[in-house]
């Protein structure tokens, strides 16, 4: 969310910032309505505050007069129509807010200045880790993963329809080796608090960091409550300090936790459909991070480095892409792709998006910290990234570390956890 006195005073950024979106067109006539609202809201507040002068200054005249012995009825008259007329100013007022910050829940953050411009065509690998597998007598992921009993796509549609799997055997303990590996490495070697999070979160958690209002259409909803299935755990994780103010000591705040993830824009527009490409429902290891606004760039790279890490574990060829503006998240300034080869269906598969959301989301869940050498509280800034999400990466094992005989060699560092060296 926008800063109001930011849009303000700094318009014309506000508009270059959309216009390396490409949404300026679509979004002009949302400001130039917000620049109206906040006027008109700006001159309803000053016509409440000469109206109150008005009411204390006839309010002392009336004690004056019945001091003096005198009737007083003709001003207590006007003080009670000043009374009324700023109880109508106050319900226009409270509408123009209520209009006001509807407006500003609407506009995407704006992109740092090393954001390049443009589409998704504009993407730029910014490093690569590992050499990619020629793919010509890989099978894809989801013919090995049958024919080795490890995920069961039909069943899963049975159960749940299109777009939700079930993992089997070898498959299931898979998943769980991947939960514990990650768990581990980010809380053992990276620092991160583990916490255990619900997945179902209410509307003010799904506004806080941006899913609502403007992607509810893509989000499963509880029948008959104002409730929420996550999308990702950074949704509760980021909202556990909803409405509090840290002290500036414990920033950087860093969790991560596990959770089942859900949405329901997966398989949109039947793309990538088949396999575990885009499901509804999938498992995955969120970081999330509570910084200062001076430290958040470094940040944002260390946390970047921390998905990577688990992607180099797994032995699996990957690169780091910066999304163009254009092709940013709505609440991001500034996004890595983490993308890993997956030679059996020839693509690059993104398995994590690691985002900066500078003051953001902080402004919408009014999350704050103290200031050390004193001050007034300030927002602090958010980070988040998967660490990764299961799906992609299964794929990418099955695929990358695919064997002539058909069977996978499992990588060494989730050899412990799954209690094999190869799934066959």
């Amino acid at each position: 969310m926008h800063d109001l006195r930011a849009v303000r005073e700094n318009i014309d950024a506000l508009r270059a910032g959309l216009r390396r979106r490409g949404a300026l067109d679509t979004l002009s006539p949302t400001i130039d309505r917000a620049i109206g609202l906040d006027k008109a809201r700006r001159e309803t507040i000053q016509a409440v505050e000469e109206r109150k002068a008005a009411r204390n200054a006839v309010t002392q005249q009336v004690g004056e007069r019945k001091r003096a012995g005198q009737s007083a009825d003709e001003l207590q008259q006007q003080s009670r129509a000043l009374g009324e007329e700023i109880a109508r100013l106050d319900r226009e007022l409270a509408e123009t807010e209520s209009q006001l910050s509807a407006i500003l829940l609407e506009l995407p953050n704006i992109t740092l200045d090393e954001v390049p411009a443009g589409g998704e065509d504009s993407n730029a690998v910014v490093r690569s880790w590992g050499t990619p597998r020629e793919g010509a007598r890989v099978k894809p992921h989801w013919e090995v993963g049958a024919s080795l009993g490890l995920i069961d796509f039909e069943r899963g549609a049975k159960i749940s329809g299109s777009g939700f799997i079930v993992f089997s055997g070898a498959g299931a303990h898979l998943v769980r080796s991947l939960m514990n590996l990650m768990l581990d490495v980010h809380t053992r070697e990276h620092g991160y608090q583990e916490t255990w999070v619900p997945v179902v979160v209410n509307r003010a958690s799904m506004t806080g960091t941006a899913q609502l209002p403007k992607f509810e259409e893509d989000m499963y909803a509880l029948k008959g409550e104002d409730a929420f299935l996550i999308p990702t755990a950074e949704v509760p994780l980021t909202n556990l300090y909803r409405d509090e103010i840290l002290p500036e000591s414990e920033l950087p705040k860093a969790l991560v936790a596990y959770s089942a993830c859900f949405r329901r824009e997966a398989g949109a527009a039947g793309k990538d459909t088949r396999g575990l490409l885009r499901v509804h429902e999938f498992d995955k290891v969120e970081l999330v991070r509570f910084v200062t606004p001076e430290t958040a760039g470094q940040q944002h790279e260390l946390l970047t480095n921390h998905a990577e890490r688990i992607l180099k574990l797994l032995e699996l060829p990957y690169r780091v892409v910066r999304l163009a503006s254009g092709d940013t998240g709505f609440a991001s300034a500034h996004t890595y792709d983490l993308e890993v080869y997956a030679p059996g269906v020839g693509k690059w598969l993104e398995v994590s998006s690691c985002s900066n959301f500078t003051d953001f989301q902080a402004r919408r869940a009014n999350i704050r910290y103290k200031p050390t050498g004193g001050g007034k509280p300030r927002f602090v800034h958010t980070l988040n990234g998967s660490g990764l999400a299961f799906p992609r990466v299964v794929a990418s094992i099955l695929e990358h570390h695919q064997q002539e005989d058909g069977s996978v060699i499992v990588p060494a560092a989730l050899r412990t956890y799954l209690g094999a060296e190869r799934l066959a």
